[in-house]
């Protein structure tokens, strides 16, 4: 069914695995593989609904400072997922380029080459974006900005709303339309604070290894009821 109105850009924070995993008796890596899984699946669905621009947080600054062994099964899931010919495939065929937003402080750099060179090669892709954030951090990320905004001041250059976004380490994030997370909290725990200000919000509360097409048309259902105003 098509609706009236769909988001622009939709962000989504996919939150839930290891609960899921916990629950179904799995490791934390099925958890998170399924996950992975789950998101590629979900970014198609999106495409049906004519959503072209999907921004999800792949792992946030604070994952970072789980155990040793956790952060060491994520960087591999991930790993993987830079070498996945069935992903990288399915990403050509839909014609979808993706940028990867990290602090590459956070991660190793093998990785860091790996998902830059699935960045490359994606590029050329024209009919949709996903933005994939990964060891990122919403006050990490305004801080970033300060820093480069207090070298360019000193220099006399102006710092106006505009300029400032383009220094975030999140500039090429289009402005969000539409957030999910899953799991049932109801937090943005720190995501894209910049581009976040005018989203509208919707929680539900399946774990993420859980969420459905149906959930998404839930949700979109939910967003066509909404009257945006921002702030008017």
């Amino acid at each position: 069914m098509a609706f009236d109105s769909v988001p622009r850009s939709l962000a989504l924070i996919p939150d839930g695995n290891r609960r899921w995993a916990k629950a179904h008796a799995l490791s934390v890596l099925d958890g998170y593989n399924l996950g992975v899984e789950k998101f590629i699946d979900f970014s198609e669905w999106c495409r049906d609904y004519g959503i072209n621009n999907l921004t999800v947080w792949a792992l946030s600054s604070e994952n970072i400072r789980r155990s040793t062994n956790e952060v060491k099964a994520l960087f591999n899931i991930y790993r993987r997922v830079a070498k996945d010919r069935n992903i990288v495939d399915r990403l050509h065929r839909n014609e979808v380029r993706l940028n990867i937003i990290s602090n590459d402080s956070l991660i190793p750099p093998d990785l860091s080459r790996s998902l830059k060179e699935l960045e490359d090669e994606t590029a050329d892709n024209k009919n949709g974006v996903i933005n994939m954030l990964i060891g990122y951090g919403g006050q990490d990320d305004i801080v970033f900005a300060v820093r480069k905004a207090a070298k360019l001041a000193s220099c006399n250059r102006t710092i106006n709303a505009e300029t400032f976004r383009e220094l975030l380490l999140s500039s090429r994030v289009p402005e969000i339309d539409f957030t999910i997370r899953t799991s049932g909290e109801q937090r943005l725990s720190g995501f894209i604070p910049w581009q976040i200000g005018y989203s509208e919000l919707y929680f539900s509360g399946k774990l993420w290894p859980d969420f459905t097409r149906r959930d998404l048309y839930n949700a979109l259902a939910d967003y066509n009821r909404r009257d945006r105003r921002f702030g008017r």
